[in-house]
């Protein structure tokens, strides 16, 4: 039970994010917030690369400091926070969903250490991936 409540408090997460973005890109088309979502969008389509701030904030349209500020203000998160916490929420689901193990399901979202992902893994999640999907899996 405790484990699907996580599972639902990400996806709830998620849409929270997503909806926040939404409501701040009410503004004008050039707005700050509308340019975050541009580089929340490309975040979400290719959060496997390697992030280079210089290069998102090419993409956005904005400074890098600017970048920085106006994302966290969105997001509460930096940019390579919000692209680890993608990462890694992608990771579950492979590992829930598609049975991979750790290492490939690490690897398979852009990180090239498996045991850099198991440690950001178990910050995020309370525990290890291991551990933390055979809690996620019915009994």
């Amino acid at each position: 039970m405790e484990a699907a409540r996580r599972l639902v408090v990400v996806v709830v997460i998620d849409e929270e994010l997503r909806l926040a973005a939404l409501e701040f890109v009410q503004g004008s088309v050039g707005s700050q917030s509308h340019r975050v979502a541009r580089a929340i969008d490309w975040l979400k389509l290719n959060y496997t690369k390697s992030l280079r701030i210089e290069e998102l904030a090419t993409r956005a349209q904005m400074s890098n400091s600017g970048l920085h500020h106006h994302f966290r203000q969105l997001t509460g998160m930096s940019p390579l926070q919000y692209q680890k916490w993608l990462r890694l929420n992608e990771a579950r689901r492979l590992m829930l969903s598609d049975g991979a193990d750790a290492a490939t399901a690490a690897f398979g979202v852009g990180y090239e250490s498996p045991s850099q992902f198991s440690r950001e893994y178990a910050r995020l999640f309370g525990a290890p991936p291991r551990r933390d999907i055979e809690a996620l899996r019915p009994a």
